[in-house]
């Protein structure tokens, strides 16, 4: 619970760490794998399917939780593009956001 800070970035999806493959247009995202916490099985993460509210600099977006970014730093999500456009435009690529579960 509470607000998180990190920085946005966006990624090409498909089959994510959650077991479920998604399009570029789909409003989803890619956690980082500190909050993410995935155990032996990801699948079975119960934070996969999760919605989360992220503000950007040009907005916010709701987007459901379906991958596990490892790179990421804690606090950074990787974005569908369709979810990213909502929150920054593409040329800036890296952004800083905060969000809630």
């Amino acid at each position: 619970k509470g607000t998180f800070s990190g920085e946005g970035t966006f990624y090409n999806t498909g089959l994510g760490s959650c077991g479920i493959t998604n399009t570029d247009s789909d409003f989803i995202c890619a956690m980082n794998y500190v909050d993410m916490e995935n155990g032996a099985n990801p699948n079975n993460n119960p934070k996969c399917g999760r919605k989360v509210q992220i503000k950007g600099p040009n907005g916010s977006v709701t987007v459901e939780v379906t991958d596990t970014c490892p790179t990421c730093a804690k606090g950074d999500i990787d974005l569908s593009p369709a979810a990213f456009a909502e929150i920054a435009d593409f040329d800036a690529g890296r952004v800083d956001i905060t969000w809630d579960w």
